[in-house]
């Protein structure tokens, strides 16, 4: 791996801010409709972007990794987040319904495959979906990988990421009553959704705090800020909703289980060394899982897309992709 340039000024190594050429609401059924963005080229290589969370909704950042001469770029907020309506909804609102929902996109905008772009919740998606749909999925960069085990989940919810910061865990465990922080999950769920909207939003600050804090290797005090409570609300309790089922897969580990139906799609896992929220152990299995993957791991990184090193690594992937053979039957 080349060395990292100054952190400060890795935004210099995105492509310039641009403005979407398509905005729309898209009606995708059980009372849910999704914002739907389009930029870059509208005749290029179509990459859809997934977001993270599940809750966290897209940023004019994520616009960012792409050639806009060469790649046109879809983003849309999942339900019940971003500008999605209805905002921080559950209902009608799994892993299944957003499958759904890419499909529905795709089909809008008559395309037939396509790159598929997705970091931490976004690569589940991202794979899960292509597990899915492999005819559709052209090739896969995923950052951050969680592959949505209990295995996981225990880590960063079960005090494993907390014996590396102690005192935030402390102020995030301590939230709840101590009979029942053997399960946090299931805790803050019922707090979550209490019905009570200041509880909900003070929770749900909590469980946001809790995350932030650990996404960036250079946050150094554990301070994860405040979010702002729409954003919090929504992010929190989404989040906790797909924890709390699994993910609403048919077993644990389900993910890797049916690697062999995209064995050969391509695909580039880019993975920070030091990510605490997903450990780099889950991109490695998966690595190992999938012949048609390459794994960069980015030596001094954490989690966040907005590390300096792998938002570099991201657009040096999407930037070589322009000239892999296969890629221009998407054009």
């Amino acid at each position: 791996m080349d060395k990292v340039p100054d952190r400060k000024n890795a935004a210099q190594f995105l492509y310039p801010p641009i403005d979407p050429f398509d905005q729309r609401m898209m009606e995708v059924g059980d009372g849910h409709r999704v914002y739907v963005e389009q930029c870059g080229a509208p005749d290029g290589v179509p990459v859809i972007v997934l977001h993270g969370g599940p809750g966290g909704g897209c940023s004019p950042a994520m616009r960012r990794y792409f050639d806009p001469r060469f790649y046109r770029v879809i983003l849309f907020d999942q339900r019940g987040c971003g500008r999605s309506r209805p905002h921080a909804s559950v209902e009608a609102n799994t892993t299944w319904h957003l499958v759904r929902d890419i499909e529905a996109i795709r089909t809008a905008l008559g395309i037939n495959r396509w790159i598929v772009f997705g970091g931490s919740w976004g690569a589940t998606l991202a794979l899960i979906y292509a597990q899915t749909h492999p005819e559709r999925a052209a090739a896969l960069v995923l950052r951050g990988v969680f592959l949505m085990t209990q295995a996981e989940l225990r880590w960063f919810y079960g005090g494993g990421a907390g014996q590396f910061w102690p005192e935030v865990w402390a102020r995030f465990a301590q939230m709840v009553p101590e009979d029942e922080q053997d399960d946090l999950i299931a805790a803050y769920n019922r707090r979550l959704f209490s019905g009570d909207l200041m509880m909900e939003t003070r929770f749900a600050r909590a469980w946001a705090s809790w995350e932030n804090a650990l996404a960036s290797i250079d946050n150094t005090t554990g301070s994860g800020g405040e979010s702002p409570a729409d954003y919090a609300r929504a992010f929190a309790r989404l989040e906790n909703h797909y924890f709390i089922n699994g993910g609403f897969l048919e077993q644990d580990g389900a993910i890797l289980a049916n690697m062999h139906r995209i064995a050969d799609t391509p695909g580039v896992i880019v993975q920070g060394r030091y990510d605490m929220i997903c450990p780099p152990a889950s991109a490695y299995r998966l690595h190992q899982a999938w012949p048609a993957s390459g794994l960069s791991l980015i030596s001094k990184a954490g989690h966040a897309l907005s590390e300096p090193g792998i938002s570099i690594e991201l657009v040096r992937v999407m930037d070589r992709m322009r000239g892999d053979a296969w890629i221009e039957a998407l054009e």
